[in-house]
């Protein structure tokens, strides 16, 4: 019963943990998510930016494994390229070392000190009324029930001798290197995270009833060594079904931690003694020595390999082989499941994913006008195939919509995907005027129907404004600038207007003998279709401020924040008078 009550105890501390390491990347992520976005928009090919964007990422989601799926997203979108990936999977290593070391704290006395950050960190989410506070207090909470979860798991130790003991055999029968190396591969493609299976290590090396460590330092060297490899396992299934260059992506991450276990046994079997007495004098925490040990090792594989990181890539290539993606293939260029796994990362690739269905609904409009315009059909296949990749986006983005409506987002951005939804079905009824204008020229030339030079001229100067409005309206989204709200609408109302007077003109046309009936009817569906994509373009642009995109209701709520604005600089303005 002592040894059951053992285990279960361990096996309570470790879910503790892992729903503490879960909470702390939440808070984490939803208090940076605007500088997780930053971050990601500045990579670049510079090898050492990118092993710092990868190193801060995988600090703030708590977790190398989800840091290389995202890359993996990336790569599979072809937003990233196999060089850029593999110095951020570098960096994620590198990163992925301080939850270790913050784990190592425990060894100082300092784990209950730290496991009170869960009742302070419950405290603020409690009463915090901003949100910014709720976040840290939810990521402090996470914080405090890690430290709870390796209590628990070393009064598993400290309570039952009988388990100390069938443990401390078992790690001396198996004392050796590879058996090691592979204990800390399979257990932590178990967990799921290196995290885990370091804390476990942490815990095991500290110690226990009788005086004497779980697992001595030097097993706890190779152990540490698999779990770097065993890490590798979540990318590996990631990316299943991903692009060749995904697949690359992961065999690159298992190819740097397989080489750097490579070196660094073949080292410590030989110099096993020499090690141990030299982190030994590092620190007098035998946890610690383990978390020093795996930030050395990380870092010193990163300092190896950086230098051959385009080598590493060329073997990636010729280990994984596959065909050239077809530009003509229908694709989400920007979005990926993997990306999910880090929210802000995955709101952010969303907007860029929904500003390129704009582009692409912006260059085939100009298509379609300029095949009434020139009464040319050279572009028509063209049009029709930018048709189906703009509804194929359209549909892609709904469903990923959904799916980030599920996690766990901040009310700013869980209004922003809701505003989406409306979004891209305006988007998608303008790219379904560009089919329309295909189908009026079609028309035109079988029936042989031109436009008088004047309506001709008419038609451009509408659309000139309508592709200016297009343009604008698009900087608005992609900025979120308020301020241009009022010129949007504004030239809405000169095509509205517009609209008006053309058709009046028409109707003069008609009365004079200067333009038949039949062309009369592709005039007025023209000028009534450039009016509709004006109106669709004006909730895009309103949308950043209503969820529907209404004008009223964008305005009013300006209108509320600016009047707010007004009285709070009055009320300071007059206590500073007295």
């Amino acid at each position: 019963m002592e040894l059951i009550s053992s285990i279960i105890m361990l096996l309570a501390g470790l879910g503790v943990l892992l729903a503490g390491m879960k909470m702390l990347s939440e808070g984490l992520e939803r208090s940076a998510g605007k500088g997780m976005r930053k971050l990601f928009g500045k990579i670049s090919n510079n090898r050492f930016a990118g092993i710092g964007v990868g190193a801060v990422t995988t600090v703030l989601v708590n977790s190398s494994s989800a840091t290389t799926v995202m890359v993996i997203g990336f790569v599979n979108a072809g937003l990233m390229t196999l060089f850029q990936a593999t110095s951020i999977i570098m960096g994620a290593n590198i990163g992925t070392t301080l939850t270790g070391v913050i784990i190592a704290l425990s060894g100082f006395d300092l784990g209950a000190y730290m496991a009170l950050l869960a009742f302070i960190g419950v405290v603020i989410t409690m009463f915090a009324k901003q949100d910014t506070l709720r976040k840290v207090g939810s990521a402090l909470t996470g914080l405090g029930l890690m430290f709870v979860g390796l209590s628990f798991m070393s009064g598993a130790f400290k309570n039952s001798e009988l388990l100390t003991n069938v443990l401390q055999d078992l790690f001396k029968k198996v004392d050796f290197p590879l058996v090691l190396i592979l204990i800390g591969v399979v257990f932590t493609a178990l967990f799921q995270s290196s995290t885990a299976m370091t804390a476990l290590v942490v815990t095991m090396a500290a110690p226990a009833l009788n005086g004497s460590p779980v697992m001595p330092m030097e097993s706890a060297l190779f152990v540490i060594l698999g779990t770097n490899i065993g890490t590798c396992v979540t990318a590996i299934i990631a990316s299943f079904g991903a692009s060749t260059n995904a697949k690359r992506t992961a065999v690159i991450h298992l190819l740097f931690n397989a080489i750097g276990t490579v070196l660094f046994t073949t080292f410590i079997w030989i110099f096993r003694n020499q090690v141990v007495w030299l982190f030994g004098k590092m620190s007098s925490s035998a946890q610690m020595q383990v978390a020093l040990f795996h930030v050395i090792f990380n870092v010193l594989t990163t300092a190896i390999l950086v230098p051959f990181i385009k080598p590493l890539t060329r073997l990636a290539e010729l280990i994984v082989r596959g065909k050239r993606a077809n530009d003509e293939d229908l694709k989400l260029y920007y979005i990926d499941d993997r990306i999910l796994h880090t929210p802000p990362i995955a709101v952010a690739q969303v907007l860029k994913e929904v500003s390129n269905m704009a582009t692409m609904a912006y260059d085939n409009l100009d298509r379609g006008f300029s095949a009434v315009a020139t009464g040319s059909l050279a572009e028509r296949e063209k049009i029709r195939k930018e048709e189906e990749k703009i509804n194929f986006v359209n549909k892609g983005v709904a469903r990923y919509l959904i799916k980030i409506s599920s996690l766990n987002l901040p009310r700013s951005d869980e209004k922003l995907i809701g505003s989406l939804h409306h979004v891209i079905t305006d988007i998608e009824r303008i790219g379904d005027h560009a089919e329309d204008f295909l189908e009026d020229a079609e028309e035109m030339i079988q029936n042989g129907v031109t436009f008088s030079d004047d309506a001709l001229d008419e038609l451009k100067n509408m659309y000139a404004k309508v592709r200016y409005m297009f343009e604008r309206c698009v900087y608005v989204f992609e900025n979120r600038d308020e301020s241009a709200l009022a010129e949007i609408s504004e030239i809405e109302s000169e095509v509205d207007m517009l609209k008006r007077v053309l058709g009046n003109n028409h109707i003069a046309r008609l009365n004079s003998g200067n333009c038949s009936v039949e062309c009369g009817t592709y005039f007025n569906t023209m000028i009534a279709a450039l009016e509709r994509v004006a109106d669709h373009l004006t909730n895009v642009a309103f949308s950043i401020k209503s969820p529907s995109g209404s004008q009223l209701e964008a305005m009013e709520k300006i209108a509320k924040e600016q009047a707010k604005k007004h009285h709070g600089a009055a009320a300071t303005r007059l206590e500073k008078n007295g």
